[in-house]
């Protein structure tokens, strides 16, 4: 489990992501730093769901910024993918076993009722102690499927957001779709890592993702740089007056914090 936070139910909690694989292994202008990438790409860390959970897929982005001041830039798509481990799946129902003793344990406590009077108290139909326990127990092995989550993330040395956006969305959709891609997804990936071009300054770039083609387009020298994010999600997300706040802040080069989940 990532951090203490035993006293949420377990599909509440975060557990411990790992990176499973990279590709290329090395390149030698952009080595790979495997435990930024792990945290940036789960920040919360592993989580699980069951069938009864929003399991839309998520998009966010993240930015390295080295000593020398370089930056790279990171899109994730987060997705959930159901566990077909048994061994798994049966530790989410001990942990939940575990949890439903440690709050029946700590609702009798603050009641001082014994275990006689609760088990009568349950044979009488008592519907909040059953309710108490329904509540608690919300995965059921037997009844429950349970995902967990994964995501896949592109590594760029400039913030093409909308062309990664949609290149990982096709690829997501490959990988989930009944009907196989045209060609392999191996084909895609090494596509895009070796036969699309960085477009030059100035002049835009069509390639063909997984199902459709994607634009994406680079300033030139005399332009500004390259700002492929959405303004209209920053107004939003801060609203008209905070964001005129901020710009003055900018503006008077203040410094500035700001803190989200």
């Amino acid at each position: 489990v990532a951090g203490e936070n035993f006293d949420q139910s377990p599909l509440r909690r975060t557990f411990k992501s790992k990176v499973l694989a990279h590709y290329p292994q090395n390149i030698e202008w952009n080595p790979f730093d495997q435990d930024a990438v792990n945290m940036l790409c789960m920040p919360k860390g592993l989580s699980f769901r069951t069938q009864a959970d929003n399991r839309d897929p998520q998009l966010h982005s993240f930015i390295i910024t080295r000593e020398d001041g370089s930056r790279t830039y990171g899109f994730v798509l987060t997705f959930y993918e159901e566990v077909t481990s048994k061994q798994i799946c049966t530790a989410m129902q001990t942990l939940y076993q575990m949890h439903n003793a440690e709050q029946y344990g700590s609702v009798c406590a603050s009641s001082s009722c014994s275990m006689d009077s609760l088990a009568s108290s349950i044979d009488e139909g008592d519907a909040t102690s059953l309710a108490k326990l329904q509540r608690y127990n919300s995965y059921d092995i037997s009844r429950d499927t349970l995902y967990v989550s994964k995501c896949i993330c592109l590594i760029t040395p400039l913030p093409f957001m909308q062309a990664c956006k949609k290149f990982l969305v096709q690829l997501y959709k490959a990988v989930t779709s009944q009907q196989p891609p045209p060609l392999p997804l191996e084909s895609y990936i090494h596509n895009i890592l070796y036969e699309v071009p960085l477009p030059p300054p100035g002049r835009s770039l069509k390639f063909y993702g997984v199902y459709e083609p994607i634009i994406c387009q680079r300033p030139g020298p005399n332009e500004l740089p390259l700002s492929d994010y959405p303004l209209r999600e920053v107004f939003e997300l801060l609203g008209l007056e905070n964001l005129v706040q901020v710009f003055t802040c900018v503006l008077l080069e203040m410094q500035i914090l700001l803190y989200s989940q």
